[in-house]
């Protein structure tokens, strides 16, 4: 039989104790843990308390027929593999076994062989429901989780767009600095669409190397360059029927921006060391943080490809320019990484994520919350703290309370105030690198503390 990678476990229903000692003579392995039961009550007092992978059901018991235990057996487990055997074939027994959930049918007598081949079948058919019963798990988690949050700068826009390209299989051109969501907006666009239980793959064309590229979007055939001791699929057929993601297209070369722009044209890809074609059925989102129009200029960057990428068009803008959304990012970020917890964020602390000026855009603000919560003392969050060591655009004239549309001219006091507690924070409350940062000495800024009630 073949290996399996977890133990798996097999109970024999049958009345006849020979069949059974030498059948659990025959599977028992270090792989395989054989139970026996001599009668159907037993067996689903055996179903009932431990985890059966298949079942070997015997159409005739003392206690009653196999195809009357199948549906009790079922109910102790749905995922389970029956397999009837019988001495008494007949074309309608068969049809009753299928009928009440049996996976395959065996003839007494039966070969060793026959009844390895059956046991096999129904492991693997378990093993490849398994996964696939992951899979979209995964797939039902990642959709609950991309959402696109905001309603300024065009966000609105963005998802009118984003709901009017999952409705068709056109090419999707997302652009926008690194860190802005465009992964968060293909993935919209796939769990939106009719392909939404197909495959989506996501690969940036900036991280693997230029002479492995090829080989990972198009596979290749044994043998086709040195260290091919097998053929592989590549990204499009795996993709097939469902979303390929090509992040940072604009880095392709542009042997292979031709090879994509055939892909696009002939719905069709060759392996490396292939000479046949193979048809393939997916959709292009593609992505980019240049200035993909620049590269069609400088010819960096093929035109015919930039038009043919180029039917759905989304701009995402930076997250300087809508920071309105910050709140309401701040609150999805806390309810996903803490969910049903009673942390909380003051109004302050927003106003001054508002004041930053983000050069990592959403994903630096969500990391800016994970490591807050992470660190955080208590249940209030301080993420600003953790901007101690950039520039705040304007936190250090915003009043604790006011938001940047309300900030009113402070005192010269209040500043100050704000830049000695400012300097505290970045050098992690070391009153000596503070002093020296903001050119006083020790003293003077031990005596503005006792002022200002810094503490």
């Amino acid at each position: 039989m073949k290996p399996h990678n977890v133990k798996k476990t097999i109970l024999i229903i049958d009345d006849d104790q020979l069949l059974c000692d030498v059948v659990s003579c025959h599977l028992n392995n270090n792989r395989i843990e054989v139970l026996t039961a001599n009668t159907g009550s037993a067996g689903i007092g055996i179903c009932s308390k431990r985890m059966v992978d298949v079942v070997l059901l015997d159409q005739k018991l003392p206690d009653g027929k196999g195809l009357d235990l199948c549906k009790n057996i079922l109910a102790c487990n749905d995922q389970v593999k029956i397999i009837f055997i019988t001495a008494y074939p007949s074309l309608k027994n068969a049809i009753s076994a299928i009928k009440v959930g049996a996976y395959d049918y065996l003839l007494k007598p039966f070969d060793l062989e026959d009844l390895d081949l059956a046991v096999d079948h129904a492991l693997t058919t378990l093993d490849l429901e398994k996964v696939e019963q992951i899979q979209n798990y995964k797939s039902d988690k990642e959709k609950e989780e991309t959402v696109l949050i905001g309603r300024h700068g065009g966000m609105l826009e963005i998802q009118r767009i984003a709901k009017m390209a999952a409705s068709v299989k056109a090419p999707v051109l997302i652009t926008g600095e690194t860190g802005v969501g465009k992964n968060v907006v293909s993935k919209t666009i796939h769990y939106m669409s009719s392909a939404k239980r197909t495959a989506f793959i996501g690969v940036n064309c900036a991280a693997i190397p230029d002479n492995l590229i090829e080989a990972e979007l198009f596979g290749f055939e044994k043998g086709a360059f040195t260290g091919a001791f097998s053929a592989k699929k590549g990204l499009f057929e795996m993709a097939e029927g469902g979303t390929l993601f090509l992040d940072e297209i604009g880095t392709l070369l542009l042997h292979l921006q031709s090879k994509l722009l055939s892909v696009l044209d002939d719905k069709s890809i060759r392996r490396l060391g292939s000479e046949s074609v193979r048809p393939v059925d997916v959709r292009i989102v593609a992505a980019t943080n240049r200035d993909i129009e620049k590269g069609v200029k400088d010819g960096s960057f093929r035109e015919d490809l930039y038009y043919r990428i180029n039917v759905i068009r989304i701009h995402i803008p930076p997250l300087r320019e809508r920071l309105k959304d910050i709140p309401d990012l701040c609150r999805f970020f806390i309810s996903r990484i803490v969910p049903d917890s009673d942390v909380e964020m003051p109004d302050s602390e927003t106003a001054r994520l508002m004041g930053y000026h983000w050069p990592g855009n959403v994903r630096e603000l969500k990391n800016v919350i994970e490591r807050s919560i992470i660190l955080r003392q208590g249940t209030v969050l301080r993420p600003s703290e953790l901007l101690a060591g950039e520039k705040l655009n304007r936190s250090l004239s915003l009043p604790p309370h006011e938001t940047a549309e309300a900030q009113e001219v402070l005192s010269l006091s209040e500043v100050q105030k704000q830049h000695i507690r400012y300097a505290l924070r970045k050098f992690a409350g070391n009153h000596t690198r503070a002093a020296r940062a903001l050119g006083i000495s020790r003293s003077t800024l031990n005596r503005k503390l006792k002022v200002y009630g810094v503490h």
